[in-house]
């Protein structure tokens, strides 16, 4: 009996699920490689809250910095910092279909882990809806809060994957 499910193992292992994956970092989507910056926020001064993207796609990985500017203060006074702050995070990213998804985690401003401080912790994971691509502009709309996310190139990366 042992040596029919070691040869079944074998053969699942084998077709794929249980495959080494590379040691150098996807490729990513070359749509997506570069620096890219929400410059404005439509209906800004209406919204009681609102964050700015900037995202550096490079390979499969993602940074991005999240400047909120809020009216309400939801944290202690000592990080409300007059209504804006700035987060940051970093991970790898996926395009499936017309959805591009991020996962990763908040970090410190230099994009190495937090794990205490004011604003958000722990991971960061996220989605949005790619609504149109141009060779220096992207539509991005949250699929959490269905806010346009307009983005501008400001600066093209070329990737050079890196080994793990």
């Amino acid at each position: 009996m042992w040596k029919l499910m070691f040869f079944l193992f074998v053969i699942f292992c084998m077709s794929s699920a249980c495959r080494r994956l590379p040691n150098v970092q996807g490729k990513g989507e070359a749509f997506l490689q570069g620096v890219w910056n929400q410059d404005s926020v439509p209906n800004a001064a209406k919204l009681l809250n609102y964050t700015q993207h900037r995202f550096k796609f490079t390979c499969d990985s993602f940074y991005v910095d999240l400047t909120t500017h809020s009216k309400v203060n939801y944290y202690s006074d000592s990080c409300f910092n007059g209504g804006v702050w700035k987060e940051y995070a970093k991970g790898v990213y996926q395009v499936r279909g017309d959805t591009l998804f991020l996962e990763g985690t908040y970090t410190k401003s230099n994009y190495k882990q937090k794990v205490s401080g004011c604003y958000q912790i722990g991971r960061y994971v996220k989605s949005f809806y790619v609504k149109s691509v141009e060779p220096e502009q992207i539509s991005l709309e949250s699929t959490n809060n269905h806010r346009t996310c307009d983005l501008v190139l400001k600066e093209k990366i070329t990737c050079v994957p890196k080994e793990l």
